[in-house]
């Protein structure tokens, strides 16, 4: 009777600790807690413009994008989000300029195939307007720039993200020799996205 007495409180020992052990490994995982939501590429779109003198503006749009928002439910401060758009992947207004735009004189899109747009961790608590510097990677320089985000929840599994960039090109080397002249192409190149976004079962 007491082996059987001793053998019932080691199970109950035992029980005890995988319990705790349980305990301790949910609490860990909701104090990490996050939600992930992916980009829909077939509904995104990311749109630049580059203003001429005395003429119409370099307009164009990027066909092939990709990106993530992470959201940390918990404590709302270690949120993150990173795109990016393949820069050969392009239409443009000025199509007869688009071998140029690609070469190394410009975005050198077969050395930097991506430009990167990473916010690092920031806070975010249901605000439908953010205000951020974000940093921008183009031809393998980084730079941290203003990103204007209106969000908008279209339902329960879907928002979307609208946000406005303004970068200097000559600061990326966008234009080099003749062409990093600012008098005729202008230095300030705009940045536009509308940004659909599914959260991930």
């Amino acid at each position: 009777m007491k082996k059987l007495i001793t053998w019932q409180g080691d199970i109950l020992k035992k029980y005890k600790f995988f319990f705790i052990l349980f305990f301790f490994f949910n609490i860990t995982s909701l104090s990490y807690a996050s939600e992930r939501w992916i980009l829909d590429k077939s509904l995104s779109t990311v749109e630049f413009e580059l203003p001429v003198l005395f003429a119409k503006n370099v307009k164009g749009s990027f066909n092939t994008i990709g990106g993530f928002v992470e959201l940390d439910v918990s404590k709302k401060e270690n949120n993150k989000a990173i795109f990016y758009v393949e820069v050969n992947d392009l239409t443009m207004n000025y199509i007869k300029y688009k071998d140029l735009l690609l070469s190394n004189i410009f975005f050198n899109a077969e050395q930097f195939p991506k430009a990167v747009v990473d916010t690092k961790k920031f806070s975010y608590v249901n605000e439908t307007t953010l205000e951020m510097d974000v940093e921008l990677t183009i031809k393998g320089k980084s730079e941290m720039v203003p990103l204007i985000i209106n969000l908008n929840r279209l339902a329960e599994e879907l928002v979307q993200i609208q946000t406005e960039l303004t970068f200097s090109r000559t600061a990326f080397e966008i234009g080099i020799g003749n062409w990093k002249n600012t008098s005729i192409l202008k230095d300030k190149v705009k940045l536009k996205t509308n940004l659909f976004l599914f959260r991930e079962q």
